[in-house]
């Protein structure tokens, strides 16, 4: 591991930002943030990269993924995911959970079978673990996921899949309201797995009671769920009325209006704030056919839609891009940053990721002026 001074940076801590900066990286961590005027004497003899006075934030960590640049799980190879990691790292992201979709539950263990291998062989943004949307989600509110795909609870179902993965399902978007899913929730708890209350048709006290159950998280606020109603709460009331429960937010400008991104930090901790893109495999694609979970696709109005009907069928978002939305929203730096990093490595138990300070992963992403990434270290290597 090579022992190396970034220099001339802008480092943006949890809480501040701070300019003519420098960081000590040695074994893949960040050893000391230092002011770069100030230097010890060992810190000046170490090789020195220049950051030629960019922003140093945490590198992205995306929780919920479909693919980019036209690789992604649905297409059922580890080599699939390891593309998907080397072109996610180049665009600044460190972590990642490949989220697959909704489909019959038979379907879904074939395919984490033949994904599995992957892990622990990619050479750029770390793969998490999955991110399972479906099959246990409410039918009333499918979103772009085909119906016919949708299961009941069921926790056998659920242990299959488990298996098929070898356990490496880091998250879990489910309808709270379903008959016979608490076994599913316990099931979660009991292994470390992240469940998200997501393509729900709850009620209010339907959700409340989901998350005394434990799923306190939620999958894209406001997207496929039961609305907020001045008699009728519903999923999203509750995930807005109730500061301890965390969410997931689009923040293309279309998912959700920029003045409600702006609006969610009046009301919720930045903290319990978590940006992810949805984007689907197309997402950085130079060229087509555009094809997302077998459906062909195309970029219109900020988002992908199916050609079939012009529906919504996700985000063409990337996690710089969302940090830059919410500078444009009304978010501090130091809050964006929290929202596209620090957030979700705390709610995946990576420790260590997520933070620029001394003892933390040096998966760091230097931002250019506009906001772009310049260059990108994971473990302290820069890709």
């Amino acid at each position: 591991m090579p022992e190396f001074l970034l220099a001339n940076i802008c480092a943006v801590t949890p809480d501040d930002t701070l300019q003519n900066a420098a960081l000590w990286i040695k074994d893949g961590k960040i050893f000391r943030l230092l002011p770069d005027g100030e230097l010890p004497p060992q810190a000046q003899q170490l090789p020195r990269t220049d950051g030629k006075g960019a922003f140093a934030v945490p590198g992205f960590i995306d929780l919920h993924i479909h693919g980019y640049a036209g690789h992604g799980p649905e297409q059922g190879t580890p080599e699939a995911l390891w593309a998907m990691s080397e072109e996610l790292a180049k665009h600044g992201v460190a972590a990642f959970c490949p989220t697959l979709y909704c489909g019959k539950p038979r379907e879904m263990e074939t395919l984490l079978k033949n994904l599995a291998p992957a892990f622990g062989k990619e050479k750029g943004a770390r793969i998490i673990g999955f991110h399972l949307e479906g099959p246990f989600i409410s039918p009333k509110k499918p979103g772009v996921m085909k119906p016919e795909d949708i299961s009941p609870a069921d926790l056998d179902a659920f242990k299959r899949l488990y298996e098929a993965a070898d356990g490496k399902i880091a998250a879990m978007t489910l309808a709270p309201e379903l008959p016979g899913i608490e076994a599913v929730i316990t099931f979660c708890k009991e292994h470390g797995i992240l469940p998200q209350a997501g393509h729900t048709n709850a009620t209010y006290d339907e959700f409340l009671l989901g998350a005394a159950r434990g799923v306190t998280h939620a999958t894209h606020l406001f997207n496929a769920m039961s609305p907020f109603n001045q008699r009728a709460p519903g999923a999203s009331g509750a995930v807005l009325m109730h500061p301890g429960i965390s969410c997931e937010i689009i923040a293309d400008g279309v998912h959700v209006h920029p003045d409600i991104v702006s609006f969610l930090r009046t009301v919720k901790p930045v903290e319990n704030i978590v940006v992810v893109t949805d984007a689907l495999l197309p997402t950085g694609q130079q060229s087509g056919p555009f094809i997302a979970n077998g459906e062909e696709v195309a970029f219109e109005g900020g988002v992908w839609r199916r050609k079939a009907d012009g529906v919504i069928a996700g985000s063409a978002l990337t996690m710089a891009r969302g940090l830059k939305n919410l500078l444009d929203f009304g978010y501090t730096l130091p809050q964006a940053a929290r929202c596209t990093s620090s957030n979700a490595a705390r709610l995946t138990g990576l420790t260590h990721r997520g933070r620029i300070e001394d003892g933390a992963e040096a998966d760091i992403t230097l931002l250019n002026k506009d906001f772009q990434p310049q260059a990108v270290f994971i473990g302290g290597e820069q890709i």
